[in-house]
């Protein structure tokens, strides 16, 4: 791989801005793009892993994008000052400091744009419905692949098609990100059939709706390794920004809660090599006035660093394998000690079973399934009235993209579309919404409440 392929600043539409009016670079220019788009926004009102939570000690999804973004950052800065990765990329160092951390800050902070409400769980409801609906209605798409967007539904998918798409202003180039941005989003670079044995491939990336956007970009970073499609090695780190929040944080925000003491996390974590000694030490050394709070404070801190460590030591000696297309491991978790599978362990055991979190889950399963119902039942219906008044409730940007893509005038009416984009109109529309949001018009569309 040639790393400048792999920091290519073009776009997918050619760029309009203005040269010598601006001291940013264009990846500086995306980080603003992002920060100031609407679906950013309503990460604030989405589930990391509390939904519907009035807890403002609990992270959001918006919250944790800051974090994991504020750790892609320090991994861009680590790896950038790396001697032999410097010798490696060919370029200088200081262009190296200005492009890869804002490429990282990029990607992380919208790896989770494209997810539904209610969290992943939201995923694995639209999943389940459109195996249930493809089963009563076999013949309402031919090709299996379009099929299996919905069936394989991801966040990802939904999140390449948010930014290159759905941020929608006079054209279908969303916001108009760099190819080093997006690819470096891209986890998995992959529109056709999954393979759970090959990390890049273990889900469905991208929707069939915009493959040709992602030949472009993979065209323009050299994704490529014996015509074979690989994984931007940024990719790995934004990954691994990823699980390094989830994983302490999630532990952290059930601390919060009160559903396990310091001395719980430090008892099921004790046998990995060396968080017995920090252990002690913390309780030895944090004896006064929020004192529990504190030790969960400065053991988050250990880990997050520790995990750091190990992802840029990780990255930075198996950078052969990575750009070979050959490192089919997440960077944290290609540990010896095993540190990350056995906070993995911790949140699956002590955190995610809460009552509070899945009697959640599942109001957001009776949400999703009731929207998906009506929209389905409203804008397929045989009675134009329905069909119209529909129509009428979905947001005016996912109509006029879905028109633009097929070639139809913006006033146009949702039966001229194909069945695979009628899908994807109200796939697009509810996996948009905010929890709060979903909530309330289900109640209204339902007839719950009319306010």
């Amino acid at each position: 791989m040639n790393w400048s392929d792999l920091l290519n600043n073009d776009r997918l539409r050619p760029s309009t801005r203005p040269k010598g009016t601006d001291a940013r670079n264009d990846f500086e220019s995306d980080f603003g793009r992002i920060i100031f788009s609407s679906a950013m926004r309503r990460m604030h009102d989405k589930t990391q892993v509390f939904p519907l939570t009035t807890d403002d000690n609990i992270h959001s999804r918006l919250t944790h994008s800051m974090e994991v973004m504020a750790i892609g950052h320090s991994l861009g800065i680590r790896v950038s000052e790396n001697v032999d990765f410097i010798k490696r990329a060919g370029l200088d160092k200081s262009d190296l400091f200005r492009e890869i951390p804002v490429i990282l800050k990029n990607a992380c902070l919208v790896h989770d744009i494209g997810n539904p409400p209610f969290g992943h769980f939201g995923e694995t409801v639209i999943q389940n419905y459109f195996k249930k609906f493809f089963k009563s209605n076999s013949d309402f798409l031919s090709n299996d692949l379009e099929k299996e967007d919905f069936t394989l539904f991801d966040g990802n998918a939904q999140g390449f098609r948010v930014l290159t798409k759905l941020q929608i202003l006079d054209d279908q180039y969303g916001l108009n990100l760099t190819f080093g941005t997006l690819g470096a989003y891209l986890k998995y670079p992959n529109s056709g059939r999954v393979n759970s044995e090959l990390i890049h491939l273990k889900k469905r990336g991208v929707f069939q709706s915009e493959k040709i956007y992602l030949e472009k970009i993979l065209d323009g970073n050299k994704l490529y390794v014996d015509k074979t499609p690989v994984r931007h090695p940024l990719c790995y780190l934004m990954e691994a920004a990823d699980s390094i929040c989830y994983l302490v944080m999630d532990i952290e925000d059930g601390f919060n809660k009160g559903w396990y003491s310091f001395q719980n996390i430090g008892e099921y974590l004790s046998k990995i090599d060396g968080i017995k000694e920090v252990i002690e030490n913390l309780e030895k050394t944090n004896t006064g006035y929020g004192q529990e709070i504190t030790k969960m404070v400065k053991f988050r801190i250990y880990l997050i660093q520790r995990l750091v460590d190990l992802a840029v030591s990780n990255f930075t000696n198996k950078i052969d394998a990575i750009e070979n297309g050959q490192y089919n491991n997440e960077l944290i978790f290609d540990d010896p000690n095993n540190l990350a599978d056995n906070l993995k362990a911790f949140c699956l055991e002590l955190v995610f079973p809460n009552r509070e979190i899945t009697s959640l889950e599942l109001t957001g399963h009776s949400v999703i399934t009731g929207l998906l119902d009506y929209y389905l039942e409203f804008l397929l219906h045989d009675d134009k009235h329905y069909r119209k008044r529909a129509q009428g409730l979905i947001s005016d940007s996912v109509l006029r993209i879905a028109f633009l893509e097929n070639g139809l005038p913006e006033n146009s009416k949702i039966e001229g579309l194909s069945n695979y984009f009628k899908l994807r109109t109200i796939v697009d529309y509810i996996s948009g919404m905010t929890d709060q949001f979903a909530l309330n018009h289900y109640q209204k569309i339902s007839g719950q409440k009319i306010i």
